[in-house]
Parts: structure tokens; C-alpha cells; sequence
């Protein structure tokens, strides 16, 4: 450790003069610092998102082998083949009814842009310039909720 009493004495000048570069020093060091933690994060979460990839690798294997079984099982009171094209015949439905109730939610959201706040933008433009009637408060647009699910 140093001691302070064996430095000469300086002026206010003098440590005024030194600021800049403390300053400049201390601003490196914080983007020094924060280089090396948004690194150290950086890793665990490559590391913690690979654990997740490989475990959903495993998750889409493991369905596979489930819809095996399934037609193992069935095979023992229909034959193999008629098994195997009952269990893909109930799949292709299932995924036929989500398909179909996601592209009608899909649906219900287009077109995406937001048609409210363009119409209250346009209302507080022509607020401003003088045209139309103004808005009648800021809580107005506040308590409206989004125009997500509904056609107009």
C-alpha cells in the first residue's frame, strides 16, 4: 500500500488538471467491466440454451417412440399396417383441427397494423392544427383496450 504522506504536495491545479483522466480511466474500466460480465453471461446462457436444444431433441425422439408403442399396442388386436395407418389418420386430424383454429385466431389478428392508435394520432394532429374536435383527456386512449380480436 502507498503512502500518501511520501507524495509531494500538488496544487488545486494540479488535481483538477488530473480529473479528466481519472475520469477517463474510471469510464474504461466500467466498459471493461461490463465487457467481461455481459461475456461471462453470454456463456451461461449459450450453455443453459443448448442444454434446452438437446432436451427438446430428446422430447421429439421420445414422441416418436410413444407413437411406436402406440401402434405396437394397437397391433395385437388389428394387423400392423392398419395400426400404424389408423394412429396416422387420428394425427393428421388432430393437426388438421389446430391448423385450422390457429389460421382462424391468424385471421382474426390481420390486418396488423394498429388501426386505433393511427385513427387517435390522426385525431391528435388535427387537435393541433385546429381541425376537428380534440380529444376529450389524456385517459381517453389510456383505458381503451388493444384491438386485438376484434374486426371493425
Amino acid at each position: 500500500m502507498t503512502d500518501t504522506r511520501d507524495r509531494k504536495s500538488r496544487s488545486l491545479f494540479g488535481l483538477v488538471k488530473d480529473v479528466p483522466d481519472l475520469v477517463k480511466d474510471l469510464v474504461k474500466g466500467e466498459i471493461a467491466l461490463l465487457k467481461a460480465e455481459m461475456v461471462g453471461k453470454a456463456k451461461v446462457f449459450a450453455v443453459a440454451a443448448a442444454i434446452l436444444v438437446i432436451a427438446l431433441v430428446i422430447v421429439l425422439y421420445a414422441i416418436g417412440v410413444l407413437l411406436t408403442a402406440a401402434v405396437m399396442g394397437l397391433a395385437t388386436v388389428m394387423p400392423a399396417w392398419l395400426a400404424a395407418l389408423l394412429l396416422a389418420v387420428v394425427m393428421l386430424i388432430v393437426a388438421g383441427i389446430l391448423g385450422f383454429v390457429g389460421w382462424k385466431r391468424l385471421k382474426k389478428g390481420l390486418p396488423i397494423t394498429p388501426k386505433r392508435t393511427i385513427d387517435s394520432v390522426k385525431d391528435d394532429v388535427n387537435a393541433v392544427k385546429g381541425l376537428g374536435k380534440k380529444p376529450a383527456g389524456p385517459t381517453q386512449y389510456a383505458t381503451r383496450k388493444p384491438d386485438v380480436g376484434h374486426r371493425s
